[in-house]
Order: C-alpha cells, then structure tokens, then sequence
C-alpha cells in the first residue's frame, strides 16, 4: 500500500509524464501549424466560432459548476463576474474567433525589404516563435482568444486555465479542437492541461523538455511572480493593472465624469479597470464631487485622504498599502496632486506600467503625459477599458504585456511571431 509521501511523488511522475507528453505534441504539430496556408487557418477559427455557438448549452452548463464552486468558496462579486459565462459573452468568444480570421495573416509577411551594393536582396520575414503556454487565471474566454491567436501565427499552444474555471475552459476547449479537426489541421496545435494540480504548471515553466518556446502568464500578481521567478524559458510578463486616470485642471467636466465612471465601474474585474484617480488642485473644488458622487450612487467605496475627505463625504482612509492594490472591484483610491509634475512623478511611483490615462484638453500637458509616463498604453479622453487588443483592432490578445522586449502592450497575431532573414543573391561571395 502507498503511503502518503510515495503516492503524491507518483502524482507528480504521472503528471510529469502528461505534460511532456503533451510538449512532444504540440512540437509534432509546429512544422505542420508553420507552413498551413492562411486560408486553411481562417477555416479552422470559423469552424470554431460555429462549434462554440453549437455548444452553448454544454458551455453554460460547465459553467453553472464553475460559478457553483466559487460561490460556496466565498469568492468576491467581481471574481464571479470574470468567470461568469452567459449566451452574449459565449456569442462575443465566437465574434472573437471570426473578427481573428479576418486579420492578415502574418506569417511569412515581409516586414523590410532591401539591397546591399554588392546585389544581395535581403528581406526581414514574420515566422512563427514555436510551441507557447499560456498560463491564466479566472476568465474562460481566455482560452479561445489565445488559442486562436496562437493558431492565426503559425505557433502550437499548450493552454493551463484557472483551476476555478476548469469545466468552462474544457467544454470551450471541445469546440476548438472540433474547429482544427474540420479544417484539416492537428488537434494538438490547441491542448489544454486537464488537471487542477500546481505542479503541471510548474512543469511548464520548466520548459516541457525543451518543447515549450515561450511562456505567456495572464493572471495576478503571485502567478506572474512565480512564472519570472521559475520560468526556464522566455516570459511575456503581464503584470497587474495598477491603472491610473489624471484629471487635469483644463479637464472638460462631463468628459471626465463619464470617463472615469466607465474606467471604474463597467466591469471591476478587467485589467484595464480603474484603480487610482488623481485631481489636480485647481479643479478639485468642481470636478471631484461629482465624479465621486457618479461612482458613489453606484456602490464604489472610495479610499482618500484628509483634503479629499474635505470635499466629498463617505470617504475611508487611503493608506500606502492602496497606492499598490489592484482591487478589481467597486474600490478607488483618490488623491489630490499640485500639478502634472505630481501626477506624472505619482503614476512613476506606483504603476504596474500597463495603462495610464490624463483628461485634458491642454494639448501641451497630454504630450509632457505622453513623453513622460512609460506605460505600455497612455491614453487621453478615454476609458482605460479600452486596454483591450480587440479594441485596437486586434481581433483579441493573450495579455497586455508590460515589459519592455520583444512585446509591449496588447499581445496579438503580430507580437506572437517573430522574424528571420531571407537572403537571395546570384553566384556573390566575400572577398
């Protein structure tokens, strides 16, 4: 009879042996994924998008459990939300999948183009980064935007979802996997891990055997910490959205209530969701109050301190410890600043450098804004929600990445290859 020490060890080796059965997969399916034609890939996210449509009902009822077990496990409302499943949000996963397959394929596109004097025609040309994972938390529809991100550059993908969304990722998983099947390709171009067990994510980090190229974390800050810490292989970091809105004194004041409104509050749970809101001094007599009666009235606690307080009612204590939480829920915290200098030097601070945003319609500040904050997205006189790479027309992303190689910001088709030379010449050799 096993005892406990010998059984967990086995559980280990056999999911030892799963994943890096599952790395061998997916690099058999890499040659093949590189060279399929555009064409047939397009056919593949279209037969997915029809077979999560088809699926709806087994997708809502892995669901249902999902939703079930975070409840009697005492998750927050805003958690609930990003695992939550409905036919609109399953109908918008199939939209993401047919909004990707009308994207250019980037594959082999050449991205430069030029001659040496000696007649060598060089070109810099897109090619896929090989086998990725994905590691993420929470949201299942995760899983089809990075699957079928991955599929549209040519790249195999080995998909680890939050164990609290397991049944949700796996039915959805079905559906691509029946998308590859009818166009042609390999159904281990699209693999999901299948267990809850850690420690298949730690296999991952340590490479899948030298089968696993790149690794993608999606999820909080413990999950991407440990991903940098153990990962043996290339990481696309995705940090927590410390985001931050700046209300300038030449703020117009509708904009800035309904900006700021639609950052905090129109979905809590999203890294693109609003954390912290400076005022600048000279408007803070006429623009705080009613931005914060606006999220107020909606149930959002705010977080300030004495001179913030003076203005509004209701308003808790901010502590340094606010200045670097991500809530991803109805909390804000609340300072007022002297000046951009403050502002800009404040978000320099404490941002995860993911998204910033200053309201203003001075259009000297929002460039100092601009050149100065190093966030991976700045925007002006607009949601921070739109920190989404389906807005910027990218038909979906894996993550916003916040680091600075290779990928910044949203993390779509483009940033999912990578390139090589391709030299042409007549008969040259060097002298």
């Amino acid at each position: 009879m096993l005892n406990a020490g010998t059984a967990a060890a086995a559980a280990t080796d056999t999911i030892a042996e799963m994943m890096n059965a599952m790395g061998k997969k997916a690099r058999a399916a890499a040659h093949l994924l590189a060279i399929a034609p555009g064409p047939q890939k397009d056919k593949a996210l279209l037969e997915m998008a029809a077979a999560i449509r088809a699926a709806t009902p087994e997708i809502l009822e892995a669901n249902a459990l999902d939703i079930q077990a975070m409840r009697d496990n005492g998750q927050t409302a805003a958690y609930l939300d990003r695992g939550t499943l409905d036919e609109g949000r399953i109908d918008s996963i199939a939209v993401a999948l047919e909004d990707i397959s009308k994207l250019a394929d980037p594959v082999g596109h050449v991205i430069d183009r030029w001659q040496r004097p000696n007649g060598l025609d060089i070109s810099r040309v897109r090619t896929p980064l090989g086998v990725i994972g994905v590691i993420y938390e929470s949201r299942p529809n995760v899983t089809a935007d990075a699957g079928a991100l991955c599929l549209k550059a040519g790249n195999p993908v080995i998909l680890r979802g939050g164990s609290d969304t397991l049944h949700s990722n796996l039915a959805i998983h079905r559906a691509l996997q029946k998308g590859l099947v009818a166009a042609g390709l390999p159904a281990d171009a699209i693999q999901l891990v299948p267990v809850k067990d850690r420690e298949a994510v730690g296999e991952m980090l340590r490479g899948l055997g030298g089968n696993l190229d790149v690794i993608v974390p999606r999820g909080g800050k413990s999950l991407v910490a440990r991903v940098q810490d153990e990962a043996r292989v290339p990481v696309f970091a995705h940090l927590e959205g410390l985001v931050h809105i700046f209300v300038d004194k030449k703020a117009d004041l509708h904009k800035a209530v309904d900006i700021v409104f639609n950052s905090k509050l129109r979905r809590t749970g999203i890294c693109g969701s609003l954390e912290t809101l400076l005022v600048h001094e000279a408007v803070a007599a006429t623009h705080l109050r009613p931005i914060i009666d606006a999220l107020q009235a909606k149930g959002c606690e705010i977080r300030g301190d004495d001179e913030v307080a003076a203005l509004c009612s209701n308003v808790k204590p901010v502590s340094e410890e606010d200045w670097t939480t991500e809530y991803l829920d109805a909390i804000l915290s609340v300072k007022i600043v002297a000046d951009l200098e403050e502002a800009i030097e404040h978000i320099g601070k404490y941002s995860s450098h993911h998204t910033d945003c200053i309201i203003s319609e001075d259009r000297k500040a929002v460039e100092k804004f601009f050149a100065e904050v190093d966030s991976a997205i700045v925007l002006c006189n607009a949601s921070t929600q739109f920190a989404d790479g389906g807005e910027f027309g990218m038909g979906a992303e894996i993550g916003i990445a916040t680091g600075r190689m290779h990928a910044r910001g949203p993390v779509g088709v483009e940033q999912l290859t990578s390139f090589k030379y391709v030299v042409r010449g007549e008969g040259q050799t060097r002298p």
